[in-house]
């Protein structure tokens, strides 16, 4: 098939499930890579009691299937929702939808299961209320063609950062902080074998539970509840024990590492140390900070070509002055230094919904959208489902 340019909406709803990010994006074939044109951008928040629903859903112990189907359809009129508003808006046509839908179960590593081993995902989202809503075709369900072909169906986001973000001479990592905080490390010059990235560990997921449960609140804004908290150092290091930042990459993390279980457990250790609230999120805060900086030390520093290296930081972690602080005082005296996605073009946010709109223009031209030294797949692979209108 003749890659053709192409109006394409991208549509994210992360770990963090705080609501819905649409970037709409021209796509047009280029030499070696795609090239890429913003030009839209949204944010859409959740209804609260959609929020609960998605939170309930997520990792669940037990659930119906009532509840599961009606989730999968009210996800899927969200997302149209937000389309709809964001092309209104801009008065913009488009060609093609990409829909990463709402992960409520990732087990990115194989395990037993009625007599067979195997890893498995879940993105909930029904395409077909987004293509009827919007009479457009929806490439979905992204990460399963690369589980099966071997990998963890994460991250997905690296084709973007290569398409937009490497340089002949400069080394950069791409770091987005989100729910989950993850990197993409580019070496200079690197191709996409070359390519470093995995999930560092909690971004926003540990920070936010704690608000809700302590402040009521929904995110530490601009980090001003940490920034007159101390971090609990004890705890801080018991947790950086945590076995999964020893693991090598590729690697993922989701809620079934760090969501409820996990959250009540940090904050019964912080309450034994300290029965100040704002201690509790200073530390989470600086649990993000450390795991995101010693992964950098420990498994991509050793791997530039340069010393010096473009860190650039995306997702609403970007937006945490504190958090911010906390990571240019461990990350710029290893010869980093920080910028926003801003600078170089890409508004922080809409980053990860820019990249879905990329995957499903490459899902539609039947090319490989997968990264596999990203995510360990044995080999490149055509990602995604389309939802024809």
């Amino acid at each position: 098939m003749t890659a053709k340019t192409m109006t394409v909406a991208g549509v994210m709803s992360g770990t963090s499930a705080d609501g819905v990010d649409v970037a709409i994006v021209q796509i047009s074939p280029g030499k070696s890579n795609p090239k890429l044109t913003l030009l839209a951008h949204e944010g859409f928040a959740f209804p609260s009691r959609l929020r609960h629903a998605v939170l309930a859903a997520m990792n669940a112990g037990e659930i119906s299937t009532a509840e599961l189907a009606r989730l999968n359809w009210r996800l899927g009129l969200a997302y149209a929702e937000a389309v709809q508003a964001t092309i209104k808006k801009h008065k913009i046509k488009l060609d093609l939808i990409g829909c990463h839908g709402q992960t409520i179960y990732h087990q990115a590593v194989p395990q037993i299961y009625v007599g067979r081993k195997f890893a498995c995902t879940w993105q909930t989202g029904e395409a077909a209320v987004i293509a009827e809503a919007l009479r457009v075709p929806v490439a979905s369900n992204f990460r399963p063609a690369d589980m099966a072909a071997g990998g963890q169906g994460a991250p997905l986001v690296p084709l973007l950062d290569h398409v937009l973000f490497a340089h002949a001479k400069r080394g950069r990592v791409l770091q987005n902080i989100g729910g989950i905080a993850n990197l993409t490390a580019i070496p200079a010059g690197a191709a996409t074998d070359c390519i470093i990235a995995f999930d560092t560990g909690p971004g926003n997921m540990v920070i936010d539970a704690l608000m809700q449960e302590l402040f009521g609140k929904t995110f530490d804004r601009n980090g001003a509840i940490a920034a007159r908290g101390n971090v609990l150092k004890r705890v801080l290091d018991l947790e950086l024990r945590n076995p999964y930042y020893r693991l090598k990459p590729p690697r993922t993390a989701g809620r079934e590492q760090f969501g409820r279980a996990y959250v009540a457990d940090f904050l019964k250790k912080c309450l034994v140390e300290s029965g100040r609230p704002e201690d509790a999120i200073a530390t989470a805060t600086a649990l993000t900070a450390e795991t995101i900086a010693r992964s950098y030390a420990r498994f991509v520093k050793p791997q530039m070509k340069t010393a010096a290296v473009d860190y650039i930081v995306s997702g609403g972690g970007a937006r945490n002055a504190m958090l911010m602080t906390m990571l240019a005082a461990r990350l710029e005296p290893m010869g980093c230094s920080l910028a926003a996605s801003e600078q170089f073009g890409l508004p922080a946010a809409a980053k990860e919904a820019a990249a879905f709109a990329l995957l499903a223009w490459e899902t539609w031209h039947r090319l490989p959208g997968n990264v596999p030294a990203a995510t360990g797949a044995r080999r490149a692979v055509v990602l995604g489902q389309v939802t024809y209108a």
